[in-house]
Order: structure tokens, then C-alpha cells, then sequence
């Protein structure tokens, strides 16, 4: 069968377009991970499982709230407990993503939004910064771009550990706000 050369054209249009449509979900993602550097160098224990997807890179910066308790372990030691982040999540070129904040959670700006739990943490690479984290969602809200997230990375983070002193008796109640920075590594 001869095919003229314009519908051979619009024929191999099609099939690329089909294609394209063809990889669903998956497929952007794939190209979205493409873009999309993995961290390196994060410890075992903070790896995400097999056959998860990175789908974004996110840097916060903010503070780490923390406030003057009594110890779980002795009434009559004060100590600085830690309360929530509070941090403005934008990609690594510095777009505007949204915010991160007590849950812990991660809200988008497109109003989806991931909370989470610790399942492990790596306090060797800094010890003067918050530790490593790798988190497991436990819920999922809104359509966007946190509506299918099962994982969290939290790495290269710099400061954000509780002061050393100034909480006592009197303090007691008083908060500090510790700034820090990190990234955020989302995985479907």
C-alpha cells in the first residue's frame, strides 16, 4: 500500500503523540525523574524502597521551634523540647512551592498536602545540624503534587539543633526559634 508523504507525516505524528499518552502517570514521572538529580551519599537506613519514584527536590528554609520543658526523664531537669518546623519549601532554582510545618507535614502550593512519620534518622553527617531523615507518609490530601507521595527524604541539613542552654525554671514555656535549611526529597 503507497502512502503519500503528507499522511505518512501526520500518521507518525499521531503514533509519537499516542505514545506519549500512552506512559500515564508513569511515564511523566519517569521524565520528571530524568530532570531530577538523586541525592548522593544518603546512608542505608534512609533509603527509600525499590520501585519508588523521585518526583520533587525541595529546599526549605525556616526554623525549628523548640521549647523549654521538663525532662520526660527527670522532673527537675528543663530541657529544650522540640515543637515543629516552620519553613517556605521552593525548588532548587527558587520557585515558590509551598510550606512545611508541625505533623510534620508538607502542604503545596496547588493545596495538596503529605504528612508523615519518622522510620529512620542519621545524625553522622553533621553533628552540629539536625539529623538525616527518612519519613513514611501516613496521609495524602488534595490533587497535586503531595496526592501520591509515600516517602520523604530530609538531608543536607544545616543548623537547626535545640540550644544548649537557657532553659530553666524561669524559662520555662519560653520558646526558641533555631534556623535551618535542608532538602526535601518527595517519592512516589
Amino acid at each position: 500500500m503507497h502512502m503519500h508523504p503528507p499522511f505518512r507525516i501526520a500518521l507518525a505524528f499521531a503514533v509519537v503523540l499516542l505514545s506519549g499518552c500512552a506512559g500515564g502517570r508513569h511515564g511523566r514521572h519517569q521524565n520528571q525523574q530524568d530532570m531530577l538529580e538523586l541525592p548522593a551519599g544518603v546512608p542505608a537506613a534512609l533509603r527509600v524502597q525499590p520501585g519508588q519514584v523521585l518526583t520533587l527536590v525541595a529546599k526549605a528554609t525556616g526554623v525549628q521551634i523548640y521549647e523549654c520543658g521538663v525532662s520526660s526523664g527527670d522532673a527537675a531537669r528543663y530541657q529544650w523540647i522540640f515543637k515543629a518546623p516552620e519553613a517556605s519549601l521552593s525548588t532548587p532554582h527558587g520557585k515558590s512551592l509551598g510550606k512545611h510545618y508541625a505533623g510534620p507535614s508538607w502542604e503545596a502550593e496547588d493545596g495538596s498536602k503529605v504528612v508523615a512519620r519518622v522510620k529512620a534518622s542519621d545524625a553522622e553527617h553533621d553533628p552540629s545540624s539536625i539529623p538525616w531523615l527518612l519519613l513514611n507518609a501516613t496521609a495524602n490530601s488534595g490533587p497535586g503534587v503531595f496526592a501520591h507521595t509515600t516517602s520523604v527524604q530530609r538531608l543536607f541539613t544545616v543548623s537547626g539543633k535545640a540550644p544548649v542552654d537557657g532553659c530553666d525554671q524561669v524559662h520555662l514555656g519560653a520558646q526558641a526559634r533555631v534556623t535551618y535549611s535542608a532538602q526535601y526529597y518527595f517519592y512516589d
